[in-house]
């Protein structure tokens, strides 16, 4: 190595020790860290002992604990946990709160939400299509009473029977005794919908109870159950979503552990899965929240687990009440978009951000809702929506089409320019190819502009398809559920970036891209470099492997797509394109008079060759 190498690798360890001073805790911070761990390691070494002594005490007077008194457990359990001990200890009961939509089951311990199920959809494999389930939900907050911390969700809260209101709501409430006060919870579930209410109400609970300042810190921990066939789709399109209150809303990332800490407040935080979606919303809204979010592998049951913590505007010392809903909604663009603008909750749906989710909004979906309300099969709707596109679409492929075959008459023109000005000179050759398709009136950008043109909607229906519920379940062809992969043949191996599948409608895909790609490198004007043509063929290959596992549908989409590509093409030039006709026409346009000036574009083109000249001399130099 030479001096200067010597030099940097010293200021790289220079760097690199300074950042590790930099980033050593102060003692101030080191002296809290340490009141943390000691408090977390004497309050597990008390807990061991307690079991331990507890154990010994068993297994040396099991008759003595045995025939210890109902009474004096009483009284032990009222001097451990105070005007609480009758909330430690109960029997878990269910209560079901129903309506043509939804089910929610509502345990007693916590007073919790057990489960809610989506009563007109199925889970793959045909199961009840919970969005959670059982102990892998938990919902409560932190609150001190008699000098101990208590968590709801490890207290028995006694129910009231169901109430049926007059509008056939029907409504829970479960309420825990603390001395002369009450705390409350109260769920109502309408009649119709997808939204739940649920009410926390403290009545005098000021001298028994307290939190730290004058909000709760309610804790959302719960895990997103798999629910489609593709593990790795349905992870790619779930996430944790929140919404700042009368702000944007934005979502945790979708790979891997996220996390973030919001200090401003939120009108609602919601787990989004590819096609479902739980939404908590508060009435008030939220004082802020820490969000962690971790995804499972493809192996296990579960897509994402999340850990929330939510502050809530909520004061004992008053007779308080904190009013939420829960929406347990499919993500349908118009069932979301139903709870009004304010709520934003069609944000839920990926549909990409600028111009393709606004072609996805005011176009694609409406004329999907349309032909949905004609039609019954999916499949036939997909090709007709793919047809009207290429309808519209046809003027700008025709526009490409023939401002390829203006250069293609012209090619022999470019190639004895070619041939006599030198390779070595290649900014004359560039001025002189550009004088002559300024005299023939041709622009060498007429062809890829329309072509451009296209590229919003392509995109646009790439974040349309996966997250189309519609899809969900039906059935085309040879494929059993146009949102998932069509696997036409179960490899005993797993091929890398592959799968161990083969989808049909991404291979004939592919297929045709191929197919295309050879059609438009035989129609090009002039001779691609070997490594360009490879590249151009390289695509459609690599289209096979990142497609193979996507839905049905978008792969059917794109084949269908590129298929009438190529049949407007071939139509074209067969019936609508005459390059004799337009060599003449050329050939009139190069008669014509010059006024000398040169287009914006041309220009900009003769400066950016300049550019190149100069930074090559400089090389050689």
């Amino acid at each position: 190595m030479d001096k200067k190498s010597y030099i940097g690798l010293v200021l790289i360890f220079l760097i690199l020790i300074g950042f590790y001073f930099i980033n050593q805790p102060s003692e101030a911070e080191r002296q809290r860290w340490q009141v943390y761990h000691d408090s977390i390691a004497k309050v597990e070494a008390a807990r061991a002992d307690s079991l331990k002594r507890l154990d010994m005490m068993k297994q040396s007077q099991p008759a003595a604990a045995e025939s210890l008194s109902d009474t004096a457990a009483a009284a032990a359990r009222a001097a451990k946990y105070g005007l609480l001990a009758n909330a430690t200890d109960g029997q878990e009961e269910f209560l079901t709160l129903e309506n043509n939509l939804v089910r929610v089951v509502v345990s007693t311990k916590g007073g919790r939400i057990y489960s809610a199920e989506l009563k007109g959809h199925k889970a793959y494999g045909d199961k009840p299509l919970r969005l959670f389930d059982g102990e892998k939900n938990e919902m409560g907050f932190l609150f001190t009473h008699n000098s101990r911390t208590f968590y709801t969700n490890d207290l028995f809260f006694v129910p009231q029977p169901i109430e049926i209101q007059p509008d056939s709501a029907q409504s829970l409430s479960l309420r825990i005794g603390i001395g002369d006060g009450a705390l409350t919870y109260r769920y109502t579930l309408p009649a119709d919908g997808y939204g739940l209410d649920f009410e926390i109400l403290a009545n005098d609970l000021a001298d028994n109870v307290s939190v730290n300042g004058a909000a709760l810190d309610m804790m959302w921990k719960t895990q997103m159950p798999a629910l489609e066939k593709s593990h790795k789709s349905e992870g790619i399109w779930s996430s944790v979503y929140y919404k700042y209150e009368g702000g944007d809303v934005e979502e945790l990332g979708t790979t891997g552990n996220q996390s973030e800490s919001v200090n401003m407040s939120l009108d609602w935080v919601a787990l989004k899965d590819q096609y479902f979606s739980t939404v908590f919303s508060a009435v008030d809204g939220f004082a802020g929240a820490q969000l962690e979010s971790k995804a499972h592998n493809e192996t296990d049951s579960i897509i994402k687990s999340a850990d929330i913590t939510l502050g809530v505007k909520f004061n004992f010392y008053t007779n308080s009440q904190a009013r939420f809903r829960f929406f347990f909604v499919p993500n349908d663009f118009y069932i979301l978009d139903s709870f009004g603008d304010e709520m934003m909750l069609s944000e839920l749906l990926p549909l990409g951000w600028g111009i393709f989710g606004w072609i996805n909004q005011y176009a694609i979906i409406p004329i999907f809702k349309f032909l949905e309300g004609a039609f019954s099969n999916y499949g036939i709707i997909i090709l007709l929506l793919t047809l009207i596109i290429k309808v519209v679409l046809l003027p700008f492929v025709y526009s490409s089409y023939k401002s390829q075959a203006k250069m293609r008459v012209l090619k022999p023109q470019i190639d004895e320019i070619n041939a006599k000005i030198p390779a070595d000179k290649p900014m004359e050759r560039q001025q002189a190819t550009m004088n002559l398709y300024k005299k023939a009136g041709v622009s060498p950008m007429g062809g890829c502009l329309p072509m451009l043109i296209q590229m919003p909607i392509l995109f646009a229906a790439f974040r349309f398809f996966p997250a189309a519920i519609e899809l969900r379940g039906e059935a085309f062809l040879w494929a059993d559920d146009l949102s998932t992969y069509d696997s036409v043949l179960d490899l005993p191996f797993s091929i890398p970036f592959y799968g161990d599948h083969v989808s049909l409608f991404c291979l004939l895909m592919c297929i045709v891209n191929v197919a295309f790609t050879k059609f438009n490198m035989q129609a090009q004007s002039n001779a691609q470099m070997p490594g360009m043509k490879m590249m151009m063929y390289l695509m459609p290959v690599m289209l096979l492997f990142f497609f193979n596992d996507y839905p049905a549908g978008l792969c059917y989409y794109y084949f269908i797509s590129t298929l009438i590509t190529v049949l407007q093409t071939i139509i074209i030039k067969a019936f609508f394109i005459d390059e004799k006709a337009i060599l003449e026409q050329l050939e009139a346009n190069k008669k014509r008079p010059n006024n000398g000036k040169k287009s914006k574009w041309a220009q900009r083109y003769e400066e950016l060759m300049k550019e190149q000249m100069r930074q090559q001399q400089q090389r050689r130099r």
